[in-house]
């Protein structure tokens, strides 16, 4: 369902967020020293993707955005097409980006590839410790499905996964077309 989202008017807009950044595909060359980032940014580094996680969604061929600073990968965002639906496998900013509505940037990004791709869903797994990721995207019109038991990796063993699902509205999109 798409439905207003109120924002706090102090949180950098979309368009503030990306201004001077540089949006393109991930690349191989940028695997290894975004994964370095990732796990610091991660409030553990088993919640990072691996090297081989990204170089398998890079083979497989799966959508993938990266924003830049310069020639520095600050936030990325790797999702897989189904058919009608999209699935968003990772979504990350580094920590000294986060804050200023990366993650938005992206997510907004991936919704309009939705669009395109005319996909009337857009599925997600985040982990329920990840309090930051789970409100935005509740924010964004998520809501939660189901639990994937002891999906996640985690420092004392498994962590369970909520399984979120967001309904992309075609008909309104395209009746312009």
């Amino acid at each position: 369902m798409n439905r207003p989202v109120l924002r706090d008017t102090a949180a950098p807009t979309p368009d503030q967020a990306a201004v001077g950044l540089i949006a393109r595909a991930l690349t191989d060359e940028d695997v290894d020293a975004w994964v370095a980032q990732e796990r610091q940014a991660c409030l553990h580094p088993l919640h990072a993707w691996t090297p081989e996680n990204y170089r398998s969604s890079l083979r497989a061929g799966y959508w993938s955005r990266v924003l830049c600073a310069g020639d520095r990968v600050v936030a990325v965002c790797v999702a897989m097409d189904g058919v009608d639906e999209i699935h968003l496998l990772n979504i990350a900013v580094a920590r000294d980006w986060q804050g200023r509505g990366l993650a938005l940037v992206l997510l907004q990004a991936l919704c309009e590839r939705c669009l395109h791709q005319r996909a009337q869903a857009l599925w997600l797994e985040v982990r329920p410790s990840n309090a930051r990721a789970r409100a935005l995207y509740q924010r964004e019109g998520f809501v939660d499905i189901g639990v994937r038991k002891h999906y996640y990796p985690a420092e004392g063993g498994r962590e369970d996964a909520l399984v979120m699902r967001r309904e992309i509205q075609l008909e309104a999109a395209h009746a312009l077309d």
